[in-house]
């Protein structure tokens, strides 16, 4: 099947009404067939008490480009995604803007994918660096 960049994209932020990255303002605006990347404002919305990006809003991010990276490489018909580990490191605050998170794959397994998501501004300087992992999962239906 050839990677259709569009269709990616639509049903990543169609997959987002009602839900938290929705909340977040998140937005997906690219995608390869390695890679997929989503934006977010960074305002009040996801500020801290000092007034600096929250490190939960961009672990929210991270987590949500990468598991919806994952459905890229998966038949969603038959599969979903849950992910199951997450790790972060803050490196630059930021304290207004747009931030950009962008997922690459390192392990593409049958059930178990791993994702480095860096988050940057948009100078292209870093702001976080992330490691999800993945698990490919039956569809469960709700019958």
């Amino acid at each position: 099947m050839a990677f259709d960049k569009e269709k990616i994209i639509n049903l990543c932020n169609e997959l987002c009404k009602n839900t938290m990255m929705e909340a977040l303002e998140i937005e997906f605006i690219d995608a390869g067939e390695d890679f997929l990347t989503a934006r977010m404002p960074v305002n009040s919305r996801v500020h801290q008490p000092m007034g600096l990006l929250h490190g939960g809003a961009s672990v929210a991010l991270a987590e949500s480009v990468g598991s919806a990276a994952s459905i890229m490489f998966i038949n969603p018909e038959k599969q979903e995604v849950r992910g199951i580990e997450i790790s972060a490191n803050h490196v630059r605050s930021k304290r207004e803007g747009i931030v950009f998170g962008t997922a690459r794959i390192l392990h593409k397994g049958r059930s178990i994918h791993l994702w480095e998501i860096k988050i940057t501004d948009v100078n292209d300087k870093l702001i976080s660096i992330c490691k999800l992992t993945t698990m490919v999962l039956p569809k469960r239906h709700n019958d």
